[in-house]
């Protein structure tokens, strides 16, 4: 689209191009550039901004049909077409960004929320420990995901409580390598004392990102919050 869309305009503006002011055709061309960046990315929408100026170029000033311009104020329009459509381009692709960003966060935070009310509602913590392990899976874009009571059974590498990842006492980037192709363990707390661990099984190439991974510590802290009110009320 970045390379078509441009080209294409340009071409059903061109019968036009004596009664249509250049001035108009640019700013047809700028709205062309920010459709292609907020329905693709930065690269796309700075693509079609270049080719937007070197098609306006090329059909809309004198001579025609040859990439030189003879006329100063087409050199600026040519000029100011390249610089809004490269600025605009960006500020959509940013705004598209941000937008699923804001989407994500919310879906987060329905996320913990749906897992905080039902920590507080229901009286059987494996109801819980089961709703944590399909919000892990989904979350984490997991293969599986399994709770295991009380066991610290070998050294996998472990989901901390600040999302880094650790294995054999070693930080593991999991910014850029995503979460070791081997279960990992994320351990479960609640009032300090420990209840278990959810062990992890990652896809791989899936990258989950800190926001995820401290979303995935959160619901596992729901988690060991509800096996320490049920442990609590036992023992009264």
């Amino acid at each position: 689209m970045a390379l078509v869309a441009p080209l294409a305009i340009t071409g059903v503006l061109v019968p036009f191009r004596d009664s249509v002011p250049n001035t108009s055709v640019a700013l047809i061309l700028v709205v062309i550039v920010v459709a292609v960046a907020a329905l693709g990315n930065r690269l796309a929408g700075a693509l079609a901004a270049i080719w937007a100026a070197v098609w306006f170029n090329f059909f809309f000033t004198r001579p025609y049909q040859r990439f030189t311009i003879t006329r100063p104020a087409d050199v600026q329009i040519a000029l100011l077409l390249l610089v809004v459509g490269l600025a605009v381009s960006q500020l959509a692709a940013r705004a598209r960004r941000l937008q699923v960003v804001a989407i994500t966060d919310a879906d987060y935070l329905a996320r913990i929320h749906d897992t905080a009310t039902l920590a507080q509602s229901v009286k059987a913590p494996g109801t819980v420990v089961d709703h944590v392990t399909a919000q892990l899976t989904e979350v984490l874009h997991l293969r599986g995901c399994r709770f295991e009571y009380g066991t610290l059974i070998g050294h996998p590498p472990r989901l901390e409580q600040d999302g880094s990842v650790t294995w054999s006492h070693r930080r593991w980037d999991a910014d850029h390598l995503g979460l070791p192709d081997t279960e990992v363990e994320l351990r479960t707390f609640g009032n300090g004392r420990f209840y278990g661990r959810f062990m992890l099984d990652p896809a791989p190439g899936t990258i989950p990102p800190l926001q995820a991974r401290l979303v995935a510590v959160t619901l596992a802290d729901q988690a060991g919050s509800a096996l320490a009110t049920a442990a609590s009320d036992a023992g009264a």
